[in-house]
């Protein structure tokens, strides 16, 4: 073969392997993709909802507090560990305009690399936590998250192209049947007596399933790394993301680690439990966004008002479904784990209302970190997460000798009084969204949340009454969502929100009908 004929078939493997990273035929029909996405992840949202519900109820009756309070032990230290082998370089696959075969193998490796380094890590930190916590049990549950780790750094970079191409559809059923598995995993081991074991198999379940459906998806194959690919500065902007993430994930485990030490694991049980029930219908709405949002808006980066308008209408729709959703599970947060979870997690009910509070506006707030992440402003949002870390572990310490309960409302009161108004300001010194802008897209949906609730507390003696407790949750969602709808018609920026989402949903039915046909 002459020199130029393999420098033409070098070329022609060189296309065929850049293709997976080209975006430019997105630009054109972005608006679309974006709402066929919206309307696949809608779907897929709703299962995995369902899904999320039925582990909740299932799980919670054939297992106890104290296994909650163990896996909730570990957690803390795996997913700490866990966070360094994605080092950000999954969001900058996503973000960045121009990449190439050479440069996402690198990237590749170097999360196998560090996945092994972190397996290590956490095995060799197993008899520690043991230690730490007073609790042998410990060590094999550890070892056994540590293994889920190395399985799932073999998905990073494989999910985040197909994120960047926006094929929803298919990460839709990778994630709902990863899901589904991993569930049925975890109740079979359940009910053959496996206890706390049953959750750890529901990890390596879903991180096994997660890879093969990823690499199954996603044809592009790695190649062995190279020297001069030019990734610095996608390691420099995922190291600033992994400093975010980390001061983040301190903050938010703080009161988990505290918390286990020292008051144990029923405690923990109790806190982990009720948290993660107020945050399971939330990171249904707010993981599948951040998922269309982050790639959507990385391409309009250039274009500032259609950047702000795009951003605001998301924050707008976010705000109206969850605020007034909150409220209601704030208002009848003991029925509701009473019915979910059973008569054992009762003593959850208040711990769950005090973190609602702070779950009224997370949401909005979590999809400031948005901003940083599309606009390059890795070292800003670092910055960020130290400023918020300290908040939060100020709180934590002095919720401390109260208890689950005194942490949970600590945490609340700060996050909503101080940590939420200084983000809105932080976030919006730079960029085209302002910090007016935030108070202003919220406002209706903060009101509608506001009469739902003073409305809620006068129809409890009533609801009370009500024998059957679906019949009366369901009265109580059917009041919420009556008076938040008529707030919002009440008011002129209400009625445009409305208006807006009513055209959104349109949009989205007529896209993925489109689709479909």
């Amino acid at each position: 073969m002459s020199s130029i004929e393999s420098s033409s078939a070098h070329s022609s493997v060189n296309d065929d392997r850049n293709r997976h990273f080209r975006t430019d035929h997105l630009k054109a029909d972005l608006g679309a993709r974006s709402a066929r996405g919206g309307a696949v992840t809608l779907t897929a949202q709703a299962c995995k909802f369902v899904l999320s519900t039925l582990s909740a109820i299932v799980l919670a009756r054939l297992l106890t507090p104290q296994d909650y309070g163990l896996i909730g032990m570990v957690a803390i230290i795996v997913g700490f560990l866990g966070m360094f082998q994605y080092l950000g370089l999954s969001t900058a696959t996503v973000k960045w305009s121009e990449l190439n075969h050479e440069q996402v193998s690198t990237l590749f490796w170097v999360n196998i690399g560090l996945s092994a380094a972190i397996m290590f890590l956490t095995i060799c930190a197993a008899p520690l936590a043991a230690w730490f916590f007073k609790e042998p049990r410990l060590t094999g549950i550890t070892i056994g998250y540590a293994v889920a780790i190395l399985i799932t750094g073999a998905a990073i970079q494989h999910e985040a192209i197909l994120i960047r191409q926006m094929r929803f559809s298919i990460i839709a059923v990778i994630e709902i049947s990863a899901m589904a598995i991993g569930l049925s995993a975890a109740i079979v081991a359940a009910l053959y007596g496996a206890r706390y074991w049953a959750l750890v198999i529901n990890q390596l379940a879903l991180a096994t399933v997660t890879v093969i459906g990823s690499w199954s998806a996603c044809r592009w194959r790695p190649s062995l790394p190279v020297r001069g690919t030019n990734v610095r500065s996608m390691l420099s902007y995922g190291g600033n993301l992994t400093g975010f993430n980390i001061t983040s994930y301190f903050a938010r485990n703080l009161d988990n680690l505290l918390l286990g030490r020292v008051w144990g694991a029923y405690q923990l049980g109790l806190y982990s439990r009720a948290y993660q029930l107020l945050l399971m219908p939330m990171a249904q709405i707010n993981a599948p966004l951040l998922s269309v949002a982050v790639p959507a808006l990385s391409r309009l980066t250039d274009t500032p008002e259609r950047y702000r308008a795009s951003y605001l209408r998301v924050l707008e729709k976010i705000a109206m479904v969850t605020m007034p959703g909150v409220i209601f599970m704030i208002a009848t947060s003991d029925w509701l784990v009473l019915f979910l979870l059973g008569p054992q997690w009762r003593d959850t009910g208040r711990i769950f209302m005090l973190l609602g509070v702070a779950a009224i506006i997370q949401p909005a707030t979590r999809t400031v970190l948005w901003l940083f992440t599309t606009q390059g402003r890795a070292r800003e949002m670092f910055l960020w997460g130290i400023i918020s870390s300290v908040i939060a572990v100020t709180s934590i310490v002095a919720g401390l000798p109260w208890g689950a309960i005194g942490v949970a409302a600590a945490y609340a009161a700060t996050d909503l009084v101080v940590t939420t108004p200084l983000l809105f300001w932080f976030a919006g010194r730079r960029g085209p969204v302002k910090t007016k802008d935030f108070y202003r897209t919220v406002a209706p949906a903060v009101c509608a949340a506001l009469c739902s609730l003073a409305v809620l507390l006068i129809s409890r003696p009533w609801l009370a009454t009500v024998p059957v407790m679906p019949v009366r949750l369901s009265l109580a969602f059917a009041i919420a969502a009556f008076v938040s709808l008529l707030v919002f018609s009440a008011l002129p920026t209400g009625r445009l929100a409305m208006r807006g989402f009513k055209e959104m949903l349109l949009l989205l039915v007529k896209r993925n009908h489109e689709s479909i046909a």
